[in-house]
């Protein structure tokens, strides 16, 4: 197990680009399995969870060659449908959530699809039902061994349906739409994801072949096709990083500018980290966000606390309320922030409690944040990353307070970021790999 050794207190600057986003490059990468052809993906982020499912799919008979630190080409066109069957795949596939996202890609073309009980984060029930009631309406037959904790199913003979989702998932979303490209006749999804990474999976199918409309809203309409071509995908910098750096540089005082952001893309994310009292301007498709001593939390127009909570796009992401949760220690005022979707996200808090953040947890979905206002410093000291987006708001806590911190486990923090160790001491982060 790795850990972080970080110095906190000291102030940043520079410039940082983001990666290629990592919730964008599961789906991307198990849409290569729809197609015989070439294809060809650019910006890919070098973290555990891609790598893992790029190995995956290696070992499923996919030819891969590296073209650069981000750029590959992938070409499924001799796939080992026998793997399926060992237990060495179950395994892989098992410890990593992004893997069920194969299956809609294998039934679209093969017909069949093998898989274990996903792995992930540990941050509460996430359950499987949206994907596998929409390949059920797609005319997809599935068994599920309770003892080994094996799915299988059988998708020979998919054909088009209505179907309205309980649930906007977007992997969900995701594995039907890739099932539905090439299932038989019209397939209209309604409450589907819309978030910007599934925009990007259906602009990349169309740009395949498969005939889509209603990209960027929750009504889709798909018309299987009987194959699809190959074509060139580049991921979106990823926004959970991006929000990250903006509530690093509030609560280390420094001055940070965020390459080529892809502001537009961005939702609602810039416009509530304002919310916090950060300060930002945007530079062409850069954002940049000068020092500050203090930034204080908006009220209600009414002057009641605000509460920041997590809502299906163009709501706010769940992905960052742990950051914007850490952001708000040093802040001046108090924010409720609400975790809906799952029940575990926040016992992380128990950390920042001890460095000395004044939190209150109200139950497993809520906690309440009085910021300090710089009036008093964090403390470093020695804690375990539970998760990706609670480890990287802890390492934000560390790189804010006084002495010096050791975050263990930071293979869940590797799972989600970049060699952020390496990127954070080019903008003179105190911070060592141990």
């Amino acid at each position: 197990m790795g850990s972080f050794r970080v110095r906190g207190g000291t102030k940043l600057q520079g410039e940082i680009t983001p990666q290629g986003a990592k919730n964008e490059a599961l789906q991307i990468l198990c849409g290569v399995l729809l197609t015989p052809e070439k294809m060809t993906l650019r910006k890919v982020p070098n973290i555990r969870d891609v790598n893992k499912l790029i190995d995956l799919l290696g070992d499923m008979g996919v030819k891969i060659t590296k073209l650069g630190p981000e750029a590959y080409t992938f070409q499924a066109d001799e796939i080992n449908l026998d793997y399926l069957e060992t237990e060495e795949f179950l395994v892989k596939a098992s410890s990593l959530r992004g893997s069920v996202m194969i299956l809609g890609p294998l039934l679209a073309r093969f017909g069949t699809g093998k898989l274990s009980k996903p792995g992930g984060d540990k941050i509460g029930r996430r359950r499987m039902d949206t994907h596998f009631v929409g390949f059920q309406k797609l005319g997809a037959k599935f068994g599920y061994d309770s003892k080994r904790e094996i799915f299988h199913i059988d998708g020979k003979n998919l054909k088009g349906t209505y179907m309205l989702l309980d649930e906007a998932s977007v992997t969900g979303t995701a594995n039907i739409v890739m099932a539905a490209s090439m299932a038989e006749g019209k397939t209209t999804i309604y409450n589907a994801a819309c978030e910007p990474y599934l925009q990007q999976l259906c602009s990349m199918l169309v740009r395949m072949g498969a005939k889509i409309t209603g990209i960027g809203s929750n009504l889709l309409h798909i018309e299987g096709v009987k194959e699809l071509g190959g074509t060139e995908h580049t991921m979106l910098p990823d926004m959970i990083e991006i929000g990250s750096f903006i509530g690093l540089a509030a609560m280390t005082e420094s001055e940070i500018t965020i390459k080529n952001a892809q502001i537009p893309r961005l939702g609602i994310i810039p416009d509530t980290f304002k919310r916090m009292g950060i300060q930002m301007e945007f530079r062409d498709d850069d954002i940049y966000i000068p020092s500050q001593k203090h930034y204080e939390i908006e009220t209600f127009i009414d002057g009641s606390i605000l509460t920041v909570a997590d809502a299906i796009w163009p709501g706010f992401t769940p992905d960052l309320l742990s950051v914007v949760l850490v952001t708000a220690t040093q802040a001046k005022g108090t924010v409720l922030v609400h975790q809906k979707m799952f029940e575990s996200r926040l016992f992380f808090v128990d950390k920042l409690i001890d460095m000395g953040a004044q939190i209150i947890l109200c139950d497993p979905h809520r906690a309440t944040v009085i910021g300090l206002d710089r009036k008093t410093s964090l403390r470093g000291i020695r804690m375990t990353s539970p998760d990706i987006r609670a480890g990287v708001s802890l390492l934000i806590a560390a790189l804010s307070a006084e002495g010096t911190s050791i975050i263990d486990n930071i293979e869940q923090i590797d799972r989600g970021y970049q060699h952020i160790d390496e990127r954070l001491r080019k903008l003179g982060a105190d911070i060592e790999r141990l």
